[in-house]
Parts: C-alpha cells; sequence; structure tokens
C-alpha cells in the first residue's frame, strides 16, 4: 500500500507491505470550513462564556496578543486580522496592541518567521515581540501553586488591560491537549516556572498523556497557573494538514478550550483492536519535524498502539538539526539514559530542555526506535539512542525479519497529530 507520510514541506511516499499493514490511522472524515473568514467573524462575536471581543475591547488602552511559535501551524493571518480590526474599531489604540510570540523556551522568531507566521502587513503595523523565558526579570511572579510551582509569567500579558490567547488544538504528549491555558502556562513562563512544572514530580504520572485531561498534573497544573495570570479571550482553531480551517472555538480560556477539546477528540481519534508489532509514522511535517527535539513527539504518540520491545519508524526532515544547545548537551553530560533518569528523579541535575529526553527515555524502555531523515547523518542519530536505515522500505525490512511473517504493522502519517488507541 502506498502512504504518505507528513514529512518536511513535501511530504514522503513509501510503501508498505499489505499483507502485514492492518491499518492506516488518520483523521475520521471531515470537509474543511467553507467560508473561514465567516467563521472567525462569527467567534469573535458569538464566544463561549464571555461576552463578545468587541464589547470586551471597549474602553481598554492596552492588548496583549499571544501567538504560538514558528513550531505550531496556526494559521494566524486568518485569525489576527479581523481580530486586530475588531480591536481598532473598539477604540483600543495601534500603539498600545502588542502581538508576543509565546515561545516558552524556544529560540526566539526570526524575522522571516515572524512574517511567514503573520504576513508583512502585520508586521509592519503592529510591535511583534518574543517572549524570553530567561530573562526573570521580564517576568511577575503571581504566587507559588500549591502543588510548589511559582508562578511567574511575562509581564507584558499580567500588565495588559485586555489579555487574548490565539492558538491551536491538538492532541499533546504531556498536557493532553495543546490550546487554552498552554499559551500562557509554558508560551509566556519563565525558566523558573517550566522547570518545576516540567519536572518528573509532574512528566511521571501516568495520565501525563495525549488525550488525558482529567487527572493529568500537567494540565491540571497549568491551568492553575493560567488563572492567576489572567486571560479575557482565546481564539482556538483545529485545522488539517493544509491549514485549513476544521473548528474554531473562542471565549473563556477554560470553557472555549474544552468544547475545542471535545471537537478534537472525536476528529484526531483512531484505534487498531490490539497492540501491533511495528508503527511507521512521522512527526507531522514541516514545522514540527524541523529538529529531533521535536520529532520525539511523533514516537511518543506511537507507543500508545506498539507492543513491549516493538520497532516504531519514525521519518523526519530535521532540516534544523538536533535542537537546543541545552538539549545537546544532555548527551554529552549522560552516556547512558539511566544514569539520566537517575539524576532527574534524585533533583541533583537540571538542563532546560531536559523533559524531551526523559519522554524519550519512556519510549525507549518500551519499544526500538528507528529513524529515516535526510537532515541529520546516522552517526550524529545514532548518538542519540535510536537506530537509523536509508529508507522507511529498508527500516520495515529490516523489522519484518525481526518479528517474523506474521508481524503487523500499523502507520499513523501524521504522527502526534493523531491520538492513536486500542479498542477491542
Amino acid at each position: 500500500m502506498r502512504v504518505r507520510l507528513e514529512y518536511g514541506r513535501k511530504g514522503l511516499e513509501v510503501e508498505l507491505p499489505d499483507q502485514h499493514l492492518v491499518k492506516c490511522l488518520d483523521y475520521q472524515p471531515v470537509q474543511p470550513i467553507q467560508d473561514a473568514a465567516a467563521a472567525i467573524h462569527r467567534a469573535l462575536s458569538e464566544p463561549c462564556g464571555t461576552p463578545p471581543l468587541a464589547k470586551l475591547a471597549r474602553g481598554r488602552r492596552t492588548a496583549c496578543i499571544a501567538i504560538c511559535d514558528i513550531t505550531r501551524p496556526v494559521p494566524n493571518r486568518l485569525i489576527l486580522e479581523p481580530l486586530l480590526a475588531t480591536l481598532e474599531a473598539s477604540g483600543v489604540p495601534i500603539e498600545g496592541i502588542l502581538i508576543l510570540v509565546a515561545t516558552g523556551l524556544h529560540r526566539p522568531s526570526t524575522a522571516a518567521e515572524k512574517i511567514e507566521m503573520l504576513g508583512p502587513s502585520i508586521v509592519q503595523r503592529y510591535q511583534v515581540a518574543d517572549h524570553n523565558g530567561h530573562d526573570l526579570t521580564a517576568h511577575t511572579y503571581l504566587g507559588t501553586t500549591p502543588c510548589g510551582v511559582p508562578a511567574w509569567i511575562d509581564s507584558r500579558f499580567v500588565d495588559a488591560q485586555l489579555k487574548i490567547t490565539v492558538g491551536l488544538i491538538e492532541p499533546h504528549f504531556m498536557a493532553g491537549f495543546s490550546g487554552g491555558r498552554k499559551l500562557i502556562c509554558p508560551g509566556l513562563a519563565a525558566l523558573e516556572t517550566i522547570k518545576v512544572w516540567h519536572g518528573p514530580a509532574f512528566l511521571e504520572h501516568a495520565n501525563a498523556r495525549a488525550g488525558c485531561l482529567e487527572g493529568n498534573p500537567v494540565h491540571e497544573e497549568n491551568t492553575r497557573i493560567a488563572r492567576m495570570a489572567g486571560c479575557d479571550f482565546i481564539v482556538n482553531v483545529v485545522v488539517d494538514n493544509c491549514r485549513r480551517l476544521l473548528s474554531v472555538v473562542s471565549g473563556d480560556m477554560e470553557a472555549a478550550f474544552h468544547e475545542g477539546v471535545a471537537y478534537t477528540r472525536r476528529i484526531v481519534t483512531d484505534t487498531v483492536t490490539e497492540p501491533v508489532d511495528i508503527v511507521v509514522t512521522s512527526s507531522a511535517g514541516y514545522p514540527l519535524d524541523s529538529t529531533f527535539y521535536q520529532a520525539i513527539k511523533g514516537m511518543v504518540s506511537a507507543m500508545l498502539i506498539i507492543k513491549p520491545g516493538g520497532t516504531i519508524i519514525l521519518a523526519a526532515a530535521l532540516n534544523e538539526g538536533i535542537g537546543s544547545r541545552d538539549f545537546q548537551q544532555l548527551y554529552d553530560d549522560h552516556p547512558s539514559l539511566d544514569r539520566f533518569m537517575e539524576q532527574i528523579v534524585s533533583g541533583e541535575y537540571f538542563r532546560t530542555d531536559q523533559w524531551q529526553l526523559e519522554e524519550f527515555v519512556r519510549v525507549h524502555r518500551h519499544a526500538s526506535i528507528c529513524m529515516v531523515s535526510d537532515g541529520l547523518p546516522a552517526d550524529i542519530l545514532r548518538r542519540m539512542f535510536v537506530d537509523t536505515a536509508p529508507s522507511v522500505e529498508a527500516a520495515v525490512s529490516t523489522a519484518l525479519k525481526r518479528y517474523g511473517p506474521g508481524a503487523k504493522i500499523a502507520a499513523i502519517p501524521k504522527g502526534p497529530y493523531l491520538l492513536a488507541e486500542i479498542k477491542e
């Protein structure tokens, strides 16, 4: 069977053996919204749980709009053009409007990325700035949560008279689903907040996983922190792989988010009847598969349907390499994954981005991982504790020899954007 994996900007066509392929998991059938602009206008004027945005904006002199960085495929221009027009028509002065890129601890956006995310006219007309989670002085301390997380949030957002977030709802391998509260924490949080919230005490919990909100401490804690920061209005969307609008929700940070999650869960969930020996998957293509750091999300999502000792074959472009310097340093500091886990659990060691390697360890202990990529050479990838293959077909052939003629394969072309489950 010919399968198109989301890979880079163009995709990757692969041939999988029909006699072994039990299912190609995909979104449930849904048509994109035909008039996306009208849907956005309706969302701004008919929100869930709040007055219309135009009414909220009246009398406000400053507004901060938090948006996702380049790693999330949000159709920002489609959303922001009517949103910004609404703010101005309601009397918010243009000089009082700030578009704040919620980078969390990711690198700053480049000038070209800002234009790609927002379009040249918005970049030229409005203030656009990046959050910097490493500068504690740029954050406001809001208190410490009952679970011991110090809440430091970007002061530009905290101090704004009108606080808005624009984001994407999709499965998230730690927080259950992205969107809603996640634009604020970790998007606008300081390192001092993120390193505790992303620590083993939260991530090692059984419910800190994709698709799970109830009893998920990662979700519960960043919701609490976002409440402390305050948020007047959200616009969250669900998109397909072409960034076409499938759904848009708006209004109250929690009510609108949960409305969007209910829709997203129906659309992105697909199942197999039993765990398989081999999963062929991706990291959802550009922009999410630009680094090995982000590609780990595709591995984690595949783990949900694979047998212990199975093989995950993941294709990712990795055109930006491994990831941050801190993430790369983790491999220099730890010649073994067991030693890494011993250190972070004991609290004797901390480095930014360690949580992503922690998630990788969870997968690595459950299954073998084989990477297919044009972006990094095989010797570098093997240093990341993964096997490599020149093609997906070659990786599948090797895995089939390991598991024998009865081996079963599942494919997840959209990688972490799909919620794969076992359903007997």
